[in-house]
């Protein structure tokens, strides 16, 4: 056995699939939401849906499935369940009994691929850090462990913790980077336990651990206002080691040693990285001419266009270095999508001082870019439906039920989730970059839209949290949007009047629709909030500047405060708030305008949409390079053509920026946790 997925995919086989077309899987432990496994059983020509509500259900089912074998038709279904074997009663009757009949009720579980380790510790890691627990186990046959040998094992084995190795504030310090950096995220007990561990021999008592350890965005807070002191001791050494250390030095929010190793070596190699990728924001405490030529140069600030052109450059380098592989996996993709988000927002801040050799370079390599995420969106695009919503959401679809999980057990939690529509990951970065707040920080990260990446469908499967499949007959308008939020929510247990929704109308004065923010916070009863906000859609599709011009305007919305008062606000009713996007958008040229007349449901400039396959082709054989979008997820007579790369249906000559297609500004979008730091 060379992976821990090979028994699972073993119960797959194309022989199976000849003579099998329905299976159900009593999958307890959310295996088949792992991505490898997704994929392996769809390349065995295996569909798979997830049982969670009965009425969904039944609708896929008979839309996707039954009318195709009643056609005469074949296609293999596998049901997941999320329940022990012994709960499978709760499957329809008639899928039970043809599922028995063919002998395809199979169970997978942690506990048999791990039967030494506690398969609740295990229950709460990534999927994708199976694969670490399964090469541990191989080499090292650990004996059968308890709850708290089997933690240890997974600190050391797993994430490379070894508590008792962290003797120095570099050791500690080179672990937290190691982590944060990567964006990786540790299940709470996990971090429990280790900071058990780490309190246990008192040599860290006077370090904010409850903090820095768990929080990403802390520790980040936590380096980024020392971080000055270290510049200031570098510039002048001499001074600074005859200045004595107040008792409450220097107003840190956070306690502990302002004196840090940045200089360590297994320190310093991050710096520059956190700078380069805006993790950290520069200081003028010194001026930049007293560092020139240190490697701590990069974390002071100088003149802004020549410290943003330098930036860039380091950008593209870093990006280029470490171009994705053919064996990239999504969240690899995310990771790459956020650094170009940093890229083009400081590239478009540049506009036409961007040096020509830095633009042609950038040029470049949004092109190859763009080319291999189209190319990987159509192998593996099928499959982010089906992953897991924790430890952090995949698609746009899974945010609610990420915002649902631990509200039902907290009474007093509130939670917002603020969804500005069109907002693209460089637009959300040059958005923070303008809204600095002593009162909050960030914790970001990325999620995948729905293809093809319209407001109707993509916001729409938001507040509905299901793929647009379910909505079919209102995916051409937002209208029931509040209708899905409710619905949502109701089923996670919470009352009518516990949920709200609120949507900025067209031409909405940001300062009125704040006060019917304000009037919906207000309300005591108000657990769980949707603040759709339209500022940034309406630029967009107003813009006649092209995209530099959209972001100018997009910074200047931020200086104005709207969104800064908005988040301020929710966090001082309580709420928890959560940000994030339907879609981004692009800069398109003009390819020609289809003659297509009442025969597309949807006209876009980056995409028409069809509702029968003839028409679509003809049309893609006018417009050679164009994509016609495979339909996982969607209605089956929704059929999308896509614009090709950075091109739109709109006459030869003309630009505009748009969206519905698939390049990675469209398709991955912020999803960011707003946190209080005071």
């Amino acid at each position: 056995m060379t992976s821990w997925r090979d028994p699972i995919l073993a119960h797959f086989t194309p022989e199976i699939a000849a003579v099998a077309r329905l299976t159900i899987v009593a999958d307890p432990d959310q295996l088949l939401t792992e991505a490898g496994i997704i994929e392996g059983i769809r390349l065995r020509s295996f569909e798979v849906i997830s049982f969670e509500d009965h009425a969904a259900f039944r609708y896929a089912y008979e839309q996707r499935f039954r009318r195709v074998w009643d056609a005469g038709d074949a296609t293999n279904l596998v049901v997941v369940l999320r329940a022990p074997r012994a709960e499978l009663d709760w499957l329809p009757f008639d899928l039970l009994q043809e599922a028995k009949r063919e002998s395809r009720l199979l169970s997978f579980s942690l506990a048999e691929l791990f039967p030494n380790l506690q398969p609740h510790v295990l229950a709460e890691l990534d999927r994708h850090d199976l694969d670490a627990v399964f090469d541990a186990q191989r080499a090292h046959a650990p004996e059968q462990l308890g709850v708290n040998a089997t933690r240890d094992f997974i600190l050391r084995q797993v994430y490379e913790v070894a508590p008792e190795l962290l003797k120095t504030p570099s050791d500690l310090l080179r672990v937290l980077l190691r982590r944060h950096y990567s964006g990786r995220v540790f299940p709470p007990s996990l971090d429990e336990h280790l900071l058990r561990v780490l309190r246990a021999g008192g040599r860290w008592n006077a370090w904010p651990l409850d903090q820095i350890v768990p929080s990403r965005a802390c520790f980040l807070e936590f380096l980024q206002e020392r971080w000055p002191l270290f510049v200031k001791r570098k510039a002048s050494p001499a001074s600074s080691s005859r200045v004595a250390e107040p008792e409450e030095p220097y107003g840190l929010r956070y306690p502990g040693p302002t004196d840090l190793p940045f200089d360590h070596d297994d320190v310093r190699v991050y710096i520059d990285n956190l700078f380069v990728d805006g993790l950290l924001a520069p200081t003028d405490a010194v001026p930049k001419t007293s560092v020139e030529g240190t490697w701590y140069e990069v974390g002071v600030g100088g003149d802004e266009a020549s410290d943003k052109v330098g930036r860039v450059g380091k950008l593209l380098d870093r990006m280029s270095a470490q171009f994705p592989s053919e064996s990239a996996d999504h969240q690899e993709w995310l990771q790459v999508a956020q650094r170009w988000g940093e890229a083009l927002a400081v590239r478009w801040s540049l506009s036409s001082t961007l040096p020509e050799a830095v633009r042609d370079a950038f040029d470049l390599l949004h092109g190859r870019l763009e080319a291999v995420f189209e190319e990987w969106l159509r192998l593996h695009y099928a499959a982010l439906s089906s992953l897991a919503f924790l430890p952090r959401p995949v698609m746009v679809h899974h945010v609610p039920r990420f915002l649902a999980h631990g509200l039902s057990s907290a009474r007093s939690l509130r939670r917002a989730l603020v969804v500005v529509d069109g907002l693209s990951l460089d637009q959300w970065a040059a958005l923070r970059q303008e809204t600095p707040s002593a009162r909050w920080s960030t914790d970001e990260g990325a999620v995948f839209a729905w293809v093809p990446t319209l407001t109707s469908v993509s916001r729409q499967s938001i507040f509905a949290a299901d793929p647009p499949f379910f909505f079919a007959p209102s995916i051409e308008t937002t209208g029931k949007e509040e209708q899905h939020w409710t619905r949502f929510w109701e089923e996670q247990g919470l009352k009518k009047t516990e949920v709200a929704y609120l949507c900025q109308k067209s031409q909405e004065r940001d300062d009125a629709y704040l006060e019917r923010v304000r009037e919906q916070v207000d309300q005591p009863r108000c657990r769980v909030l949707a603040v759709v906000v339209g500022t940034v859609d309406q630029m967009l599709h107003g813009v006649v500047t092209g995209i530099d011009g959209l972001h100018a305007s997009i910074r200047h919305w931020a200086q104005r405060g709207a969104l800064s008062a908005l988040i301020d606000l929710l966090l001082d009713g309580d709420f928890e708030v959560s940000l994030t996007a339907d879609h981004g958008n692009v800069e398109g040229h003009g390819i020609g305008k289809p003659n297509v007349g009442v025969t597309a449901e949807e006209r876009g400039e980056r995409v028409h949409v069809f509702r029968d396959e003839r028409t679509r082709n003809s049309v893609a054989h006018q417009y050679p390079g164009t994509i016609p979008w495979q339909n996982d997820g969607l209605p089956s007579d929704y059929l999308p053509l896509i614009a090709p790369d950075r091109r739109a249906f709109i006459p030869p000559g003309k630009q505009t920026v748009a969206h519905g297609g698939v390049c990675i500004e469209e398709v991955i979008v912020p999803f960011v946790r707003i946190v209080r730091t005071m």
